[in-house]
């Protein structure tokens, strides 16, 4: 096999083992208890209870804030040392390093190289200096372009000094597309594939809309090579040649131009193109056993044409290497299944999840309803005096608004519960590849963001590592604890973990107060002392619960999420606009009826129940009408 003309191949294996080596870190990060994210909060609940185990003698001359950051270090190291932590802790490393191994091997023999120089510059890179500086959210202008994107790919990627960087710039297209193929190569693209090409990308000052059009050229010819090889043609020429399966039997120096098959030395093309497509749609016995679990469980594709059944049959101008899945909270009508998530570009397959449409119709209904009622306009004031977390820990709310929380509690309660569930399915989907070997991105707002919670809680006791690349959490009612949010960073470990909190959600608050309030909320304050996970305050954006479904693409402008449709964002922003002042004007001209508070709770049930009548009924017509 030729050499790869250009490219010193003691440069290549530097940059590969830097970039390994830093995500290597990253994971240990998770893990540490030294780590701090600042000061706590004010409204992080403080602990009365004394520590046995802890000699009080010794904190004499402490002030007190040294005492409560000894504390909560104390408190950190009790949770690290656990078995079941360092358990998951181990598991995520070895996961990572069988990786790295197989990406090594790999490098090695592509390069006609030994392992053994590759291991070295793994070694070298090892002992280096890794400057990892404390990880800020990614907060930019409005209108996101790409020298916003390449921005973004330099701070959350910092670049590793090589001298690479002297190459041209197409010689450095060349090498990092040669890298995808590489990656690929392995019959799976994996979120740590994708994360080491961020970090390659970043040190060749490559912008990054390059990485993710090779992404886009390659998903599509790897589908058009698979059309024209079978999988019996592919089982005969593995066990034909099964030596040199080994290795790839045309140069890296000529990658550019070749065909695809001639990449792969039509080995891998149907393999990794399987890897990419398995599950566009998901197979009739994994839907039934998962209907089993979760009503209406299902992926709605947004940019391609939904009755095709078979990947043959998927044009391939449609397919993708990365897969985004956008996950509603509540809904008020079908369509808000799907709208929020059209602010998503092309770079992705991007599919919503549709699930359990009846309970989140009645909580959007009733949502609705406590919103737009006088025990809400007049609760609202009172506990913006008292602020948010005081009527929490307090549990003083006012009374007329706990008059009418019956018509709300419960329909929350139902949804949360199955968000719960469907977090379940959707990881045993992930696990069982029901969205190929590829690149997910998950993101939810409100009882949306809860499922993926509970999503990435499973695949970490599973231990799936590998499947989630990045995850955006708006709003969302679950615990701001520390340990849960480990394992949620293990699973997503090198990618973007983005908590979105607004100090603002005041119906969040109200929601979520029968929760275990003791372990915070998510969705209104910072996640504390766990490194990676960028916290993005939008209390300036978001005024209620309810506009999330509306600020989605702002608020993914503002995080510098790297594919944007700016088009479908200044749509959703209109439609926020329109709506407010429909808003306004249906209150103004709307006749004030003197109601108590238990007449008017009367009278919002009726008006839920009527509503959510209606669109069931709409649906059921719709039905019927296709099927005739």
């Amino acid at each position: 096999m030729s050499r790869i003309r250009g490219f010193p191949p003691v440069l290549l294996a530097t940059v590969l083992g830097i970039g390994s080596e830093i995500m290597r870190k990253q994971v240990s990060d998770t893990f540490d208890a030294s780590v701090t994210t600042g000061k706590s909060p004010p409204q992080v609940l403080q602990t009365h209870h004394k520590n046995p185990n802890v000699d009080e003698s010794k904190s004499k001359d402490e002030t007190e804030e040294e005492r409560k950051t000894r504390k909560l270090r104390e408190k950190r190291e009790k949770e690290l040392s656990a078995p079941k932590m360092l358990d998951l802790k181990n598991d995520a490393i070895e996961f990572f390093d069988k990786w790295r191994e197989s990406v090594i091997s790999r490098v090695g023999s592509v390069m006609n190289s030994s392992k053994e120089t590759a291991e070295t510059q793994k070694k070298k890179a090892s002992t280096a200096t890794l400057e990892d500086p404390p990880l800020e959210p990614k907060v930019i202008r409005s209108n996101t372009n790409s020298e916003d994107a390449d921005a973004a790919l330099i701070e959350l990627y910092p670049p590793t000094s090589t001298s690479l960087y002297s190459l041209d710039k197409d010689k450095r297209i060349l090498l990092l597309h040669s890298m995808l193929l590489l990656l690929l190569s392995l019959e799976h693209y994996i979120a740590h594939s994708r994360i080491l090409l961020l970090h390659i990308a970043s040190s060749l000052h490559l912008p990054l809309h390059i990485l993710t059009e090779q992404e886009v050229k390659v998903a599509q010819g790897l589908l058009e090579a698979a059309k024209h090889m079978s999988g019996s043609e592919e089982t005969q020429k593995r066990a034909e040649d099964n030596k040199v399966a080994r290795r790839w039997k045309v140069g890296l120096a000529g990658v550019a131009g070749a065909a695809v098959i001639g990449i792969t030395g039509g080995l891998a093309a149907p393999l990794v193109a399987g890897a990419i497509a398995y599950g566009s749609r998901m197979s009739s016995k994994m839907m039934d056993a998962y209907a089993k679990e979760v009503d209406d469980f299902a992926f709605l594709p947004l940019k391609s044409n939904p009755n095709h059944k078979l990947v043959k049959d998927v044009p391939a101008e449609d397919r993708r290497l990365r897969v985004t899945i956008g996950i509603s909270g509540w809904l008020t009508q079908k369509e808000d299944i799907i709208t929020p998530w059209r602010v998503f570009g092309q770079q992705s397959e991007v599919f919503a999840l549709r699930w359990e449409l009846e309970p989140l119709m009645k909580l959007g209904s009733s949502l609705e309803a406590v919103v737009k009622s006088a025990a809400w306009s007049v609760a609202k004031k009172e506990i913006i005096a008292r602020t948010i977390f005081a009527s929490l820990m307090d549990a003083l709310w006012p009374i007329a608004l706990l008059k009418v929380s019956r018509v709300v509690d419960n329909p929350f309660s139902v949804a949360m519960s199955r968000a719960d569930k469907a977090g379940l399915v959707l990881a045993d989907a992930l696990i069982n590849k029901a969205q190929g070997e590829r690149p997910v991105t998950l993101i939810g707002y409100s009882l949306g963001a809860r499922l993926v919670y509970s999503c990435l809680m499973e695949l970490g006791r599973r231990r799936a590592f590998g499947l989630v690349e990045s995850a955006i959490l708006l709003g969302m009612p679950a615990p701001s604890d520390e340990a849960a949010w480990r394992v949620i960073r293990a699973v997503v470990t090198g990618g973007r973990l983005v908590n979105v909190y607004s100090e603002n959600d005041y119906i969040l608050a109200f929601l979520y107060r029968t929760s275990s309030i003791q372990y915070g909320v998510a969705g209104l304050q910072e996640i504390q002392d766990v490194k990676g996970i960028e916290n993005v305050n939008v209390s300036e954006m978001v005024s209620g619960h309810l506009r999330y479904q509306y600020l989605v693409g702002s608020i993914l402008e503002k995080i510098g999420f790297e594919d944007i449709d700016v088009v479908e964002v200044a749509k959703e922003e209109e439609t926020l606009a329109l709506m407010e002042e429909a808003e306004k004007k249906e209150e103004e001209s709307t006749e004030k009826k003197e109601l108590t508070p238990d007449e008017e709770a009367d009278k919002m049930e009726k008006d839920v129940k009527v509503k959510t009548d209606q669109t069931f009924m709409q649906q059921a017509a719709q039905k019927l009408h296709l099927s005739v």
